[in-house]
């Protein structure tokens, strides 16, 4: 998920604290997207990272953003078109800092380690493109061999990846991320009976009713990303049940310093 900025004054009153959820782990302090990087999520006090999956020509899971390795990693090419051990080879962190030089682009089986070892944070799973329910398995099976399901929320912005994590695994909790407002919002969220939808944090200014309707409709929501106080206000005044940031350290502070 890409930043937004969302300058609407706060409305209403606050109703329930958010969930803080560190964005690609806390992607302010540690390259995006690796282990580093949830490792200080987690010890900044964020309740659940977000990370992005994408698929490698041999058919592995890795956790990365982009379709292409260039932006954060020594390498060059696309995701879909390198082997797992290629990517594996790469160095994910010196783009950040040399402090961070050898970190690796995760495999999805050692960030299920990671949760395994690390009970108090939670998990929101992005799927980047259209995936099938075959290939969909390949996330939802280590999550539930491992006992994670029901720390993990996956979800896309895709509805046939959507569709196919039901599939794949139909007890695992599922959103939709949203970019966009149409009319269909609701209605898509219905079809695929997802428990949350997730906006840009843009969406709240265009449409302040948008978090309750969303409520009424039954889903959750948590707005994305968000890394301004008078940001996490707003939203917060609008009843989200999450919000994502770049800063978990900072929100998860601010938060606790005016009681919410």
């Amino acid at each position: 998920m890409e930043s937004a900025q969302v300058q609407a004054p706060a409305t209403g009153d606050a109703r329930r604290r958010p969930r803080v959820i560190a964005h690609r782990g806390n992607s302010s302090v540690a390259p995006q997207n690796t282990l580093a990087a949830f490792e200080a999520a987690w010890r900044a006090g964020a309740e659940s990272i977000e990370i992005d999956v994408r698929l490698t020509a041999d058919g592995d899971v890795v956790v990365i953003h982009d379709d292409t390795v260039d932006a954060t990693t020594s390498g060059s090419g696309a995701v879909a078109e390198l082997d797992r051990s290629a990517i594996r080879a790469l160095d994910a962190g010196s783009w950040f800092s040399p402090a961070f030089a050898g970190q690796r682009v995760p495999t999805f089986a050692e960030t299920v380690e990671f949760l395994e070892r690390r009970p108090g944070i939670d998990l929101l799973l992005e799927l980047k493109g259209s995936w099938t329910a075959e290939q969909a398995a390949r996330v939802t099976d280590p999550l539930r061999s491992a006992g994670l399901a029901d720390r993990v929320v996956a979800q896309s912005f895709w509805p046939e990846t959507v569709a196919a994590l039901r599939d794949a695994g139909p007890g695992l909790c599922r959103g939709l991320l949203v970019a966009t407002l149409d009319d269909d919002v609701l209605s898509r969220c219905a079809a695929l009976d997802v428990a949350w939808c997730n906006p840009v944090g843009t969406l709240l200014l265009e449409d302040p009713d948008l978090v309750r309707r969303l409520h009424d409709g039954g889903r959750k929501v948590a707005v994305w990303t968000l890394d301004e106080p008078a940001h996490w206000a707003s939203a917060v005044a609008l009843g989200v049940d999450a919000i994502i940031t770049d800063r978990p350290d900072r929100l998860a502070g601010w938060l606790a310093a005016r009681g919410v």
